[in-house]
């Protein structure tokens, strides 16, 4: 890597000398020698936008402080530009040096000069002498007339298409399928551009009757890049007719999340929920189409993960900022639930989307009993010999895992009889492919742990050993076993709200954090806790202290 930067570097040195001599004079000779190289010019051009699309104008400047006239000296010979190739390449070039929000006024000049550059490649070989000498006697030069040529004829093609759009290929403006194929492909080294803007909309906005996509690929797989990088910003109706067009699109959308939430902090809700909103495939998911391939992708993510806690509240979260997006949208629903959830209950569908916020607390209890009854309902019913698959169910229920852990919240603060529906939904959640006979064995173990919880809650002797022995969790048990998982959440719920585990709370952890797996996923488990109280205006000012104070004290030892 570092000697192509080297190569690159000497080879910009040469080129700019080679066009600076080119431009000096216009003999017999220097035409020659301009033809004999312009097969390695346009080589060069295409290895500096490979370099270039990867910085911001600011990088660039720093980089190659003089790329403005070597590409400016570029442009201007007519030689390069009427050559295969090189005018695009040039065009690519051009737009990674537009500030997309200029900040001062050099950058706004500097916007304006690229912008007439543009103007005048896109018009040198495509208007014949008979215009020029019009415009000229006129009184205009082509510095003037060309960026509003641009525009117009932009925005005259933007109506075109709408027209098309709104009443079929039927108008006496037709614009053909090999029309629309061309001007795509025409668009793409201009997508950045914010004249272009609106027809780039129009584009993806229009559709025709043709049995395949008329638009070519490198198009949408542009329009795509820029939307990722935010060097351009399109309404969201037309950003969904991109991913509902063009797959790999919204396939690499998804990847390009994947790829920012793996390099961010891990187990850091507000930030993975910051990524998620940024990348508008919330919005766009309320289409069904786009909804189904991603959270088929996110399914395929927790599969080949094992189930990893981060990819699990990754859902949570995505699909918290999904029903948000939906509610905004439409208060009455274009789709039918059935739709986005189409292997499972619908009923059991519409009780999981309420929102707990919007539930009264005193109903919390009678609400997840009739999820555990649905959902036990779907997974263990053979009355009418239609059980259905419990992975489908629980896949279901992990998009709302908020009120798994109210679960545990709600068994520890009440010291009445474990009931038997919360008690399975606990047991469910943490081991969905338990047969019923496992299952209620692991619910036997749950209610024991919580009653030696309870009865120590009030103890003033309590220690964290205390705590780990009544818990069962012994040396020669599998720590990763998906039981010992469930008593390790019912351990944190209860040094977190027990009075008598906040004293203890930080021996506890300490016990419990005996790998840097398990060191994770309490820290996720604090991090998801701390925001999930807050969506939910849960208020405890000791407990959110000291979740806090654990929070930042894990997180220092990894």
């Amino acid at each position: 890597m570092a000697q192509d930067s080297v190569d690159l570097s000497c080879d910009y040195q040469f080129w700019m000398q080679k066009l600076s001599v080119w431009d000096q004079a216009s003999t017999l000779e220097t035409q020659q020698d301009t033809c004999l190289h312009l097969t390695q010019f346009q080589e060069f051009l295409r290895k500096m936008y490979e370099t270039l699309k990867d910085m911001n104008s600011n990088t660039i400047f720093e980089r190659f402080p003089t790329i403005d006239q070597l590409l400016a000296k570029a442009c201007w010979n007519p030689f390069i530009l009427a050559y295969d190739e090189s005018q695009k390449i040039l065009i690519w070039c051009l737009c990674c040096l537009i500030n997309k929000e200029p900040q001062n006024s050099r950058q706004s000049k500097l916007n304006s000069w690229i912008q007439g550059i543009l103007s005048h490649i896109l018009s040198a070989l495509r208007f014949d002498k008979e215009v020029a000498l019009f415009t000229q006697g006129l009184g205009y030069a082509p510095v003037d007339y060309y960026p509003g040529l641009l525009k117009n004829m932009v925005l005259s093609l933007a109506s075109e298409l709408r027209e098309n759009h709104l009443h079929g290929f039927n108008t006496q403006r037709q614009m053909t399928p090999e029309r629309l194929a061309s001007l795509s492909r025409v668009c793409v080294p201009l997508i950045t551009l914010p004249d272009v803007d609106p027809l780039v909309e129009a584009l993806l906005v229009c559709h025709g009757h043709e049995p395949q996509e008329i638009l070519q690929p490198e198009f949408f797989e542009a329009v795509n890049e820029a939307i990722l990088l935010k060097k351009i910003s399109l309404p969201m109706s037309a950003v969904v007719c991109l991913w509902l067009r063009h797959l790999p699109s919204l396939e690499k959308a998804m990847l390009h999340l994947f790829e920012k939430l793996i390099s961010s902090e891990r187990n850091c809700l507000r930030r993975i929920e910051c990524f998620i909103k940024d990348s508008s495939l919330p919005q766009a998911a309320c289409h069904p189409a786009i909804f189904r391939v991603v959270d088929e992708m996110f399914r395929c993510a927790l599969l080949e993960s094992d189930g990893a806690p981060e990819i699990i509240a990754t859902i949570q979260v995505f699909t918290q900022c999904f029903v948000e997006a939906l509610g905004k949208e439409n208060k009455q629903l274009r789709f039918a639930l059935k739709t986005y959830f189409p292997y499972t209950s619908p009923s059991l569908a519409v009780v999981l989307l309420q929102d707990p916020q919007d539930v009264p607390r005193e109903h919390w209890l009678q609400t997840l009993k009739h999820i555990s009854e649905l959902l036990r309902e779907a997974v263990e019913d053979q009355t009418h010999g239609s059980r259905g698959d419990p992975l489908e169910s629980w896949f279901l229920f992990v998009h709302f895992g908020g009120w798994a852990e109210m679960v545990a919240e709600q068994l520890l603060r009440s010291a009445a009889e474990p009931p038997a529906a919360l008690l399975w939904l606990l047991a469910f959640y943490y081991s969905p492919h338990d047969g019923r006979q496992q299952r209620a064995q692991t619910m036997v173990q749950v209610k024991a742990v919580l009653g030696h919880l309870l009865a120590m809650s009030g103890s003033s002797s309590l220690s964290a050993r205390d705590l780990q022995t009544a818990a069962g969790q012994g040396t020669e048990t599998d720590p990763r076993a998906p039981a010992q998982q469930l008593v390790r959440r019912l351990l944190l719920h209860f040094v977190l709200w027990a009075p008598g585990g906040h004293t203890i709370a930080h021996d506890a952890i300490a016990l419990m954090a005996h790998t840097a797996e398990i060191t994770y996923e309490i820290i996720g488990f604090l991090d998801q806790t701390l925001y999930r109280w807050d969506r939910l205006g849960i208020e405890s000012p000791r407990s959110e202290k000291l979740a806090r104070e654990l929070l930042k004290e894990l997180r220092t030892q990894v």
